[in-house]
């Protein structure tokens, strides 16, 4: 049996044919490349099947969220006010508040472990806009945003809190935390890339979370504080929030306070995003 090694002569190529290459590529043009809603999009419906396939992710935004309201309000309630019912009207926006902004922490946390596994690198090299993968798992995290605050109004309303604002008043009230907590992640962004560990990142945001959660008007009302404190509590962006959401969900509103949680949402994008991309481009 004779071969190329000893007749000398190079071994033949084969060149599929057109017909054989149609039959194994796509029909049709090469689709376009998706814009950079499309992608983000793409990269937050990533998101959702995480939750899909690991359904106690959503332990956080469910069970911690009852928790929190039942706790407070039976605790503080009697002390603070006549009843627990009474403490509620002004207690549910503001625990709304602490409990889905302490969530915004696993934002970071999910992205430092995505980095750790390897994914992101992966993702990196995808013909995508640039910023879609951190877009995309924060747009993911909105619906544990909205889910976190239902399910704490349900509680609520089942506990006797009444909203005056109605309907409109309970929705505009949830779009300002959505927004706000939107932006907030961002901060969490960061640091779940600069941080080397999940551990890490949930240390340093229990370290920032604490104090602008509970030295705020969540709990209290801040004129019962001492004024270096009510110094910090009145530019909290967590009290501006909260005074927002207080204020929209009783059928009033506080157009100063709405402008500064606008503004500390804005600033959020603005310095962290940056930071973020510039980090994210650079790791």
């Amino acid at each position: 049996m004779t071969n190329a090694t000893t007749t000398g002569r190079a071994p033949s190529v084969y060149v599929p044919s057109a017909e054989a290459l149609s039959t194994v590529l796509a029909p049709g043009a090469r689709p376009p490349r998706p814009n950079a809603l499309t992608a983000s999009l793409t990269f937050g419906w990533r998101a959702l099947l995480k939750i899909k396939h690991v359904p106690e992710q959503l332990f956080d935004v469910t069970a911690f969220p009852i928790i929190m309201v039942l706790m407070f309000t039976y605790l503080f309630g009697g002390a603070l006010a006549d009843s627990p019912r009474d403490y509620l009207q002004f207690f549910l926006p503001g625990i709304m508040v602490t409990s889905v902004v302490m969530i915004t922490m696993y934002t970071g946390v999910g992205l430092n472990t995505d980095i750790e596994k390897g994914v992101f690198d992966r993702f990196r090299t995808l013909s995508v806009w640039r910023p879609a993968p951190l877009v995309g798992m924060i747009f993911g995290d909105v619906l544990r945003y909205v889910l976190a605050a239902v399910v704490i109004l349900g509680v609520g309303l089942a506990l006797g809190f009444r909203p005056a604002g109605g309907l409109p008043g309970v929705l505009a009230g949830i779009g300002l935390l959505v927004i706000f907590s939107f932006a907030f992640s961002w901060v969490w962004t960061f640091f779940g890339l600069v941080l080397r560990s999940e551990k890490s990142v949930m240390g340093v945001s229990m370290m920032v979370l604490f104090p602008l959660t509970f030295l705020s008007n969540v709990f209290v009302d801040p004129s019962t504080m001492p004024g270096w404190l009510q110094a910090f509590v009145n530019v909290n962006p967590i009290s501006q929030l909260v005074a927002s959401v207080r204020a929209v969900m009783s059928g009033g509103s506080d157009a100063s306070a709405m402008m500064w949680t606008l503004l500390w949402s804005a600033g959020f994008v603005v310095v962290f995003g940056t930071l973020t991309m510039y980090r994210y481009n650079r790791r």
